[in-house]
């Protein structure tokens, strides 16, 4: 009898311990990552568009009082264009989207997206797009309009 506690205790164990780690996995794998701030000049985010790779994001994190304002630039088809880091749809729930070979997807509904396709996109679960300027091998976002969008974060 002594034994039988014995193995149940150690089954019970592994049970557990299994469900702690996928708890773990899952939370990792849904979360966004702790992103750099954008360089700062005037009145203006800048991102040095010499970093950036064609066709592979980078994601920044603007703080603004208390919000953090995620968003993304990307260097595609001779173009810079950024977005925010949510869309009118899911923002909510302050995921984001997670970006692996060649596409984005929205940690939230899951819907995915290539570049050639969010550059395209209009409402949905697109992500928004910010304005910005290219100038010198420097992309300028004014800060008023990263400010404005504090309220999808």
């Amino acid at each position: 009898m002594t034994n039988r506690r014995s193995s149940r205790a150690v089954a019970v164990g592994w049970v557990l311990s299994l469900c702690a780690l996928s708890l773990v996995l899952l939370v990792s794998c849904s979360r966004k990552g702790d992103y750099p701030s954008p360089a700062s000049a005037g009145l203006d985010a800048v991102v040095d568009a010499h970093s950036l790779q064609p066709g592979v994001p980078r994601f920044f994190t603007y703080r603004h009082r208390s919000k953090e304002i995620n968003f993304f630039v990307i260097h595609h088809d001779g173009k810079v264009l950024s977005f925010l880091d949510a869309c009118v749809t899911c923002y909510r729930s302050r995921l984001g989207y997670h970006f692996s070979e060649g596409t984005f997807t929205c940690r939230d509904c899951n819907m995915k997206y290539s570049t050639p396709e969010i550059e395209k996109g209009f409402g949905g679960c697109f992500p928004i797009r910010v304005p910005g300027t290219l100038r010198d091998g420097k992309y300028y976002i004014p800060r008023a309009v990263l400010e404005k969008a504090a309220k999808y974060f």
